[in-house]
């Protein structure tokens, strides 16, 4: 789907007259994947939100990612931001055509898709009401910490991550909670793969959030 975006993604509206249906989630892949891989997940979490899914503009050896990387965990920070912004604009462009509310949009990343999820809070915050980031990984340090007094997030780290050492995503912990958001960390016993219990954790705390 294009609609004159510049974004290759997916959008499907809820069929849903229910409150809930309000809700969209912002689907944001690992490496490697497209804007197809996370609506199952997606559906699984809030069957009545609709699913607006992205995939990155930036490949590595044929492989769509959202922002560059100079090796594994070493970002490519220019390049980082721009994209963040890039994808912000995109996210606001949505919302005009497809008529979703900025205010009921939660990203859902995975690895580089929660890496640019956290930047876009971070970065440009009006974009998100929150976010369920799946082994995330500090994206950079702002010179000044934005105000998320008002946006909501889980960050769910693997204990035997062999790519998001436990000191990172506490890092990023201490980012968010100086930043005075609503966050919360859930630690799963396993490495960067997701399970059955990181997703259950997230359908919960998801529950909780939008029903708040």
């Amino acid at each position: 789907m294009n609609n004159g975006l510049d974004f290759i993604h997916r959008f499907i509206s809820s069929n849903s007259k229910a409150k809930k249906s309000n809700l969209t989630l912002l689907l944001l892949h690992g490496t490697g994947g497209t804007e197809d891989d996370l609506i199952p997940l997606g559906r699984e979490l809030a069957t009545e939100a609709s699913i607006l899914s992205v995939r990155g503009k930036v490949l590595e050896n044929g492989m769509p990612r959202f922002f560059r990387r100079l090796e594994e965990g070493v970002f490519d920070l220019e390049d980082l931001k721009m994209r963040t912004n890039e994808l912000a604009e995109f996210i606001l462009k949505s919302s005009s055509i497809y008529e979703f509310d900025l205010k009921k949009i939660i990203a859902v990343g995975y690895s580089n898709g929660a890496n640019i999820g956290a930047s876009l809070l971070l970065k440009r915050p009006e974009v998100l009401a929150g976010a369920i980031l799946f082994r995330a990984m500090v994206p950079f340090i702002p010179d000044v910490l934005p105000d998320l007094s008002k946006k909501s997030i889980i960050l769910l780290e693997g204990m035997y991550d062999p790519i998001v050492s436990k000191q990172e995503a506490e890092s990023l912990l201490k980012i968010f909670n100086k930043a005075r958001s609503n966050v919360t960390m859930k630690w799963q016993a396993s490495g960067h793969n997701l399970t059955q219990e990181d997703i259950e954790s997230a359908k919960k705390w998801l529950e909780i959030t939008s029903s708040s």
